[in-house]
C-alpha cells in the first residue's frame, strides 16, 4: 500500500507535534526538579535540539506550537550565545513554560455564550 503525499505530511506533521510537546515537558520538569544540575540539563537538552534538528521541518499553525517552536529556539540561542548559569534562568523558564500550558489549556475552556448564563441567573 502506499501512502498519499497528504497522509506523509500528516504524519510527519503529527511526529513533530509530539516531539515538541516532548521536549517541552522534558524542560519542564527539569527546570521543576530541584536537583537537576547545570551538566544534567546540558547534556539532556544537546541531545533533545540534536534530535529536534534531525526532525523535517514542519510549517506549524496553530500558536501554542508556533510558541513552542520558538521558545526552544530562543533557549537553544541563549545556552550558546551566553555565560549561562542554569539556577539563574530556573525561575524565567517556569514561567514561559507555564504561559505555553495556559495557551494550550485556554482552548478547553467554557465559550463565553455559556459563562453568560450563570452571570445572568438572578435577573429573573
Amino acid at each position: 500500500m502506499r501512502y498519499t503525499p497528504k497522509q506523509i505530511e500528516k504524519y510527519q506533521r503529527q511526529r513533530y507535534i509530539t516531539f515538541l510537546e516532548k521536549v517541552t515537558k522534558n524542560l519542564f520538569r527539569m527546570f521543576r526538579n530541584e536537583d537537576t544540575t547545570q551538566e544534567q540539563f546540558l547534556r539532556k537538552f544537546k541531545e533533545l535540539s540534536k534530535k529536534l534538528d534531525e526532525q523535517v521541518d514542519i510549517k506549524l499553525n496553530s500558536e501554542y506550537h508556533q510558541e513552542m517552536k520558538s521558545y526552544i529556539e530562543r533557549l537553544k540561542i541563549e545556552i550558546e550565545l551566553s555565560d549561562f548559569n542554569f539556577n539563574d534562568i530556573r525561575e524565567a523558564n517556569m514561567t514561559l513554560l507555564n504561559r505555553l500550558q495556559k495557551l494550550k489549556n485556554g482552548t478547553s475552556y467554557k465559550k463565553d455564550k455559556h459563562k453568560h448564563k450563570s452571570r445572568n441567573q438572578d435577573w429573573g
